[in-house]
């Protein structure tokens, strides 16, 4: 089945959108596994469905799939906007076992994204170990955000020149003019903080060699040898397209 639709949020105060994958032949949808599938920048909460093999992912491992908007929000709280992370963290699984009853157990969760929302893939993982039991990150963006806020308050001319307008404002929006930042945002100090939990979630990342965040990926990588994580990293051929996030995709799914 698949569900695409509008449902309201009482965290936003208005309706937003939603689209869900649920695997055609389970007869008990509280026994199937259950993935938030996070979009990225430029993108929507349709797609991953648009542009991957993902109902035959959900059919193959009894999977839902539930995938929300953000926007262009780094599934951040904006300090001028909405609260992307409170709603997808808190309200939307509320929203979807009410809707859908779906189950959801930390055993049977995952959370995964491409780019930006690879990003906030990682980021709502670490930050709630106990509602996730697996993260999946395909070429995430910001792995290193302070750096990159840094380097936009210290070059915003530079930024325009070299990303456009447009992601100026958006960081700004977020984060605020002056651009504060905190450890909240940051994937390793949020790793470094839960470090010595037993309850941690396992962790898969991807990027492709000829991806430009390649090395920001393999930096985390090798960071991430010093920590105590159930964690895999898979380089291979690909870019920061669809085609290798359909392959990261299908990789994560022995994994999930």
């Amino acid at each position: 089945m698949i569900f695409r639709g509008k449902v309201f949020s009482s965290i936003f105060e208005m309706e937003t959108n939603l689209t869900v994958v649920i695997p055609n032949n389970s007869k008990d949808i509280s026994k199937c596994k259950v993935s938030y599938l996070l979009h990225g920048l430029c993108g929507s909460s349709g797609d991953w469905l648009d542009y991957t093999q993902l109902p035959i992912f959900s059919e193959e491992y009894n999977i839902i799939f539930i995938m929300p908007d953000a926007s262009r929000s780094f599934y951040t709280d904006m300090k001028y906007g909405l609260k992307y992370f409170t709603y997808v963290n808190e309200e939307l699984p509320t929203l979807c076992k009410n809707i859908f009853n779906i189950n959801t157990s930390r055993e049977n969760t995952s959370i995964i994204g491409n780019s930006m929302g690879g990003y906030g893939a990682l980021k709502s993982a670490l930050t709630f170990p106990e509602k996730y039991g697996v993260c999946c990150s395909f070429s995430p963006a910001c792995l290193f955000l302070k750096e990159g806020l840094d380097f936009q308050r210290n070059n915003p001319e530079k930024v325009k020149e070299f990303f456009g307008e447009r992601i100026v404002n958006d960081f700004e929006s977020i984060f605020g003019e002056e651009l504060l930042w905190n450890s909240s945002y940051e994937i390793l100090d949020l790793m470094n903080k839960i470090n010595d939990f037993e309850e941690k979630p396992k962790i898969y990342i991807s990027c492709g060699l000829s991806d430009g965040l390649i090395k920001d990926c393999n930096r985390l990588a090798t960071e991430m040898k010093s920590l105590n994580f159930d964690f895999f990293y898979d380089e291979f051929d690909g870019n920061h397209d669809w085609y290798f996030f359909n392959e990261s995709l299908k990789r994560s799914m022995s994994i999930i």
